[in-house]
């Protein structure tokens, strides 16, 4: 049980209601101050409410009175003077890998990484991907820094289905469909889950769009699947992960998810 007892130093400022501060927006980006205190493992969240409104709670010297006050890895928190040690905040985003762009964190090669790509925040915070997109692939990518999070993605009960764009060369048959639906073997003797597939053909000649959607993560499937069915790769984009879609997002950028895309992963 934290000590209520109001600091010595701590300066009065104005009370601020709490329809005020659910109506505040964040200023920057950070984490909420009730958030930090209660990621620290000081107290529950709705504890940290209490302290804040109470006037318990100093930010970098300054009494702080608002939960939704916006802090950053370097600001200093302290109840009732004891100053928190604070953990690394977990950091989730949506990446667009572009092409010839390797997924491991450092390459023997010295080919271009994903972790080279990323703006300081994200590499500071140590983030990495959540599965793999080989080097002539493009498109969707997780990244996050939470290993608890990432396992349950990868985890083979869950099937976080992913959707890919592929464009080929060569004639797509309706053998080759039915064999895709309804659960193909590959040359390799390796069973495969039916997926969904689609195909379009293009004006450029003998050219032909295909949709995917895969419910497992064998590697490097679709490439697999379609050298077995005769047809050559040339563009390969994951436009969706479960219900992450990619969108307008620009090759080599990346968006922090919202709390609300995160928890639906769970």
């Amino acid at each position: 049980m934290p000590n209520l007892k109001r600091p010595p130093h701590a300066r009065r400022v104005r009370s601020i209601s709490k329809s005020a501060v659910e109506k505040e927006p964040s200023a920057t980006m950070g984490q909420r101050l009730n958030k930090a205190i209660a990621a620290a493992g000081f107290c529950s969240r709705r504890k940290a409410d209490e302290l804040i409104f109470a006037g318990h709670v100093v930010v970098n010297g300054q009494e702080e009175r608002n939960p939704a006050r916006q802090v950053q890895p370097e600001d200093q928190i302290c109840v009732d003077g004891h100053c928190l040690e604070r953990k690394q905040p977990f950091l989730y985003y949506l990446f667009h890998k572009p092409v010839q762009v390797v997924c491991t964190l450092h390459d023997p090669q010295g080919r271009a990484t994903v972790l080279s790509l990323l703006p300081d925040e994200a590499r500071k915070a140590r983030v990495y991907p959540v599965g793999r997109l080989d080097y002539f692939s493009e498109g969707a990518l997780l990244l996050t820094n939470d290993g608890q999070w990432a396992n349950r993605l990868m985890h083979p009960r869950h099937h976080v289905p992913k959707e890919y764009e592929v464009i080929v060369r060569g004639q797509v048959t309706a053998s080759f469909l039915e064999q895709v639906r309804r659960g193909m073997r590959l040359s390799d003797g390796t069973p495969l889950l039916p997926a969904e597939i689609e195909a379009r053909p293009l004006r450029e000649g003998d050219r032909s769009l295909l949709r995917i959607v895969l419910h497992q993560g064998i590697n490097r499937q679709i490439r697999r699947m379609c050298a077995d069915g005769g047809l050559t790769i040339l563009r390969l984009r994951r436009v969706r992960i479960g219900h992450l879609a990619l969108g307008t997002l620009p090759s080599g950028k990346l968006r922090p998810l919202t709390e609300q895309e995160i928890a639906r992963f769970a």
